[in-house]
């Protein structure tokens, strides 16, 4: 009687699922943590929610953008971030302005009060990260970024 060979199965397959050893769930508690410890000094010094901070730091850095390009810079849903325009808009912190390439849509862009708001939230949120960072080496953080940039490129192209 001839034995049939069994295929090696790959080690992905005869591992089993540990959440708190895979990877994809580690990265989003961390995440989430991270940004929960941030968010809460934003909210509770200057009412801001995660997300409208968010914008207000992309429209800091890259100027006036459409709803559809706040979506893709800050990688939340079109929701989310109309909900933080919204709430940034009825506090002056942002203006709407007509989009030349396309009368259906608006850029949003900051005003004299946002950069104000932003100029003195940026130098805690620096601070808040070398807080955080503190004990680790540079050159592990340097790597770390890099890893970090690598992960989001392999998601990105799936």
């Amino acid at each position: 009687m001839r034995r049939r060979r069994r295929r090696a199965m790959p080690s992905s397959a005869r591992r089993k699922l540990r959440l708190q050893e895979y990877l994809p769930y580690r990265l989003s508690v961390a995440a989430n943590a991270v940004s929960r410890l941030i968010a809460r000094a934003y909210e509770s010094q200057f009412g801001l929610r995660n997300a409208q901070w968010r914008l207000l730091a992309v429209l800091a850095d890259e100027g006036p953008l459409t709803q559809r390009m706040l979506c893709d810079r800050t990688i939340m849903d079109k929701v989310s971030v109309m909900r933080a325009a919204q709430g940034l808009l009825r506090r002056g912190l942002v203006r709407r302005l007509p989009n030349a390439a396309d009368g259906r849509s608006h850029r949003l862009l900051m005003t004299a009060a946002g950069r104000r708001l932003y100029d003195r939230i940026a130098p805690l949120a620096l601070a808040s990260e070398a807080q955080l960072l503190a004990g680790i080496g540079r050159r592990d953080v340097v790597r770390f970024e890099r890893l970090l940039r690598r992960l989001e490129q392999v998601a990105s192209a799936r």
